[in-house]
């Protein structure tokens, strides 16, 4: 089904001439979900992110109804285009303490500070986090969300790897948990960190792994906060170019001198000829640099990639919607203190 976007409330009623408290959405007939989302992609990527998530939530929502609320946190610089975005369509998320949401999803955003706490929307994204575990049936901490929020949480803090994980890559399902549940043993989802965390920091924190790959390690895990914490390493919600544009950035930025770090193609994303033209140019960076910038984007402009994770994103975030609904008509039923705080809810329906 469409999913609709809220208007920033306080344009609206700017508009109208109006001052109005921040409220829930009012929802539509039949099950209607509330979703929030906390974009804190940078400039560049804001509106990709946006898009990413709305098509794949439209994809994942058959029979229910979603209506996604956009936030944006102080701290996080904006200029231009993005800061005009932003006013039009998002809302602060302090309009979020005194409201409620069925689900919320939190990305993340590269990192400025030497250390996470040290970033300018930490204070605004640790009270996010303390209002999200009472305030929604469960939320997505996304990438580098994931790491702040379970370093706050629990100190548990993440390692630089000697190189990029970068590319699509194997993951093996290792528990039976409902947001798993329809997808195959074995399942791909794309990747983009320079940085990891131990499963056994996790483990021994009360974390529950849900799926893992032997090249990149923790994929997807949660938590039961009251809500239940959902968190990807990964990223289900890239679409077919995503990885390809994060290259040619990461391409941009070695050959300019901004990265001293010589790029490698994603892993089993580019068909082999094209990884193997790649591979020979990147070897050869050290000789007119600004010629091989441009055989580099040549290439990448003529490259292909299919997005072979669609459906497993799809199935996931389909399985995490109906987990919400069904907490969500406990609830109703019983008030939120009826909610079981065991994390296996059975979903909705069965598709």
């Amino acid at each position: 089904m469409p999913v609709t976007v809220n208007p920033n409330p306080s344009v609206r009623n700017r508009r109208a001439g109006t001052q109005t408290r921040s409220a829930r959405p009012a929802e539509e007939p039949g099950l209607s979900l509330t979703v929030g989302l906390i974009n804190n992609m940078p400039d560049a990527a804001l509106q990709a992110t946006e898009r990413q998530f709305i098509t794949l939530l439209e994809a994942a929502s058959e029979g229910l109804s979603v209506r996604l609320s956009l936030y944006s946190m102080p701290g996080v610089p904006r200029t231009g285009t993005a800061a005009r975005h932003i006013g039009k369509l998002y809302s602060s998320v302090e309009d979020l303490w005194d409201t409620q949401l069925d689900g919320l999803i939190v990305t993340g955003r590269e990192p400025l500070a030497a250390s996470l706490p040290e970033e300018p929307y930490w204070p605004s994204f640790t009270r996010v986090l303390e209002w999200a575990q009472t305030n929604t049936c469960s939320t997505v901490w996304s990438c580098l969300a994931a790491h702040a929020a379970i370093l706050h949480m629990d100190g548990i803090g993440r390692v630089k790897n000697d190189r990029k994980h970068f590319g699509v890559f194997n993951c093996a399902r290792v528990a039976e948990h409902s947001l798993t549940a329809g997808l195959p043993e074995r399942i791909r989802l794309p990747h983009s960190r320079w940085n990891g965390i131990s499963e056994r920091d996790l483990t021994l924190s009360g974390y529950r792994v849900l799926t893992r790959s032997t090249e990149v390690g923790v994929d997807t895990f949660i938590r039961q906060q009251g809500s239940l914490f959902v968190f990807f390493q990964g990223h289900p919600e890239y679409e077919a170019n995503t990885l390809l544009l994060e290259f040619r950035r990461d391409v941009r930025r070695y050959l300019e001198g901004e990265s001293n770090a010589c790029p490698s193609p994603p892993r089993e994303y580019f068909d082999r000829d094209t990884e193997m033209e790649l591979t020979a140019v990147l070897g050869e960076t050290g000789i007119r640099p600004r010629v091989r910038l441009v055989e580099l984007y040549r290439l990448l402009d003529d490259a292909e990639a299919e997005n072979g994770w669609h459906s497993t994103a799809t199935r996931l975030y389909r399985n995490w919607l109906e987990l919400i609904a069904a907490r969500k008509q406990l609830r109703s039923r019983h008030g939120a203190q009826g909610v079981p705080s065991n994390d296996e809810l059975i979903p909705v329906s069965a598709s």
